[in-house]
């Protein structure tokens, strides 16, 4: 699916939807921008990067930002405990 596509589809999804606030669509756009680097649907990305391309500052604020996401279907989430390998990301 295009990424125009899927801003749209967001935007669209996003209106409606209470929870959605502008940390939330910053952070749906630094996930967007990695995903277009990607060859595959899923792709690994670490919390400092997204955070660094969101702007987001509070570590409580990204994950209340991704797991409102989650929880909303824009996105698949798989945490990584390992310090050196990422975290996988899906957009829905």
């Amino acid at each position: 699916m295009g990424e125009g596509k899927l801003v749209t589809g967001f935007l669209k999804n996003a209106r409606k939807d209470g929870r959605i606030l502008p940390s939330h669509l910053a952070l749906f756009m630094a996930i967007l921008h990695f995903y277009q680097g990607s060859k595959d649907k899923w792709f690994r990305i670490t919390r400092r990067k997204l955070m660094d391309y969101s702007k987001l500052r509070s570590r409580s604020t990204y994950h209340k930002c991704l797991n409102d996401l989650v929880s909303g279907g824009y996105i698949r989430y798989e945490p990584s405990y390992d310090p050196i390998l990422a975290s996988r990301i899906s957009i829905c």
